[in-house]
């Protein structure tokens, strides 16, 4: 950690395009640009914004679903991907470290998926959603936890997790404990109304003060017109409005800049690194403050897989099978008992 430097951080509240293919490609590089003028060398964006977040799933039954998951099923992105190649090379482009948030899809399968490129354009990290949330389910796969860590970036060592995963203690806790710098989120915004905007306001808060890290967190936007689009249904129409708060968090849990919680927009702010240290020094809760001798976490790593090789020992020697006559298993039957007879009675 380079406690004398000052990082520019971005998070990004902009609408996908749910009509065009591609068209929410274009908005993320145009977004990537505007914030390369405004000297941002962090930008984040929201979760799944690529091609966009399933909100039909959350007002829809799944059995009238089935057209729009299809739909989403061909314009997901592959890790790497062309997609993906272009934002890498923009990201280089403009030495800006930039974590996207997209429908990765796996032959027969789509996750809810965080990228992060680094400054010369290198994929540092993909990871995989956990546990997607309720209605998510039905759309997106479970990931594992060999992407829940930490990884080095050009403007230092950056965690991702994507919303409700902020309320699985122990996941933060997983990269809490490899001393995450600058944590990377990532909500769907305008569902659920202001209670959602003032539960990620307290759950980023709370996150920076607990790990001494800043926080970029960003959230989604729906306009009206997409809103309408998605359903005709006025009671639904409403469930898919507010739950928008796009901010950065000092380690201090302070605010910094303005949070943007309605429309299009960029919250920027300056980090200054010294924060962290300054704030570890009264509690590092993975750190002097922790008692892992009372208290620890279990992880495994291991990526999930469906099968598994397993190899037979090299000094182990093949089993052949011997046939035996009646009479021959007649009498080793009678041995064997006579051994336990005799054991039984000793």
């Amino acid at each position: 950690m380079n406690e004398a430097a000052t990082v520019r951080a971005a998070a990004a509240q902009i609408a996908p395009d749910l009509r065009t293919p591609g068209g929410t490609l274009d908005k993320v590089c145009a977004t990537v640009e505007e914030a390369a003028g405004r000297g941002v060398q962090l930008i984040v964006f929201p979760e799944t914004l690529l091609p966009y977040y399933p909100y039909f799933s959350f007002v829809r039954a799944p059995a009238f679903s089935g057209a729009d998951h299809l739909a989403l099923y061909q314009q997901a992105v592959t890790v790497p991907g062309p997609e993906l190649d272009r934002v890498a090379a923009l990201a280089a482009r403009h030495s800006m470290v930039v974590v996207l948030g997209v429908n990765e899809r796996d032959r027969g399968t789509l996750y809810n998926t965080q990228v992060v490129f680094d400054r010369d354009g290198r994929l540092l990290l993909k990871r995989r959603k956990i546990t997607p949330t309720y209605h998510e389910r039905m759309i997106w796969g479970q990931g594992d936890a060999s992407g829940l860590k930490v990884v080095d970036s050009g403007v230092g060592r950056i965690g991702a997790l994507a919303c409700w995963e902020h309320y699985n203690p122990l996941a933060r806790y997983a990269l809490m404990t490899q001393h995450e710098e600058i944590h990377c989120a990532q909500f769907p915004g305008s569902m659920v109304g202001q209670v959602f905007a003032d539960q990620i306001e307290a759950a980023m808060r709370h996150h920076a003060a607990e790990s001494g890290c800043f926080v970029v967190n960003a959230t989604g936007w729906l306009e009206d017109h997409q809103i309408e689009s998605i359903t005709d249904d006025p009671a639904q129409q409403k469930a898919l409005r507010g739950g928008c708060m796009t901010m950065i968090v000092s380690p201090e849990g302070k605010v910094l800049g303005e949070p943007v919680t309605e429309g299009e927009g960029l919250c920027v702010a300056d980090l200054d690194m010294a924060l962290i240290l300054k704030r570890k020094r009264m509690m590092d809760s993975v750190g002097h403050y922790a008692r892992p001798e009372l208290l620890s976490l279990m992880i495994d790593r291991r990526p999930a897989a469906t099968w598994h090789d397993v190899p037979k020992p090299d000094d182990q020697a093949p089993t052949v099978a011997t046939f035996q006559s009646p009479s021959e298993r007649s009498d080793s039957d009678d041995r064997e008992q006579s051994v336990v007879h005799r054991t039984a009675h000793q």
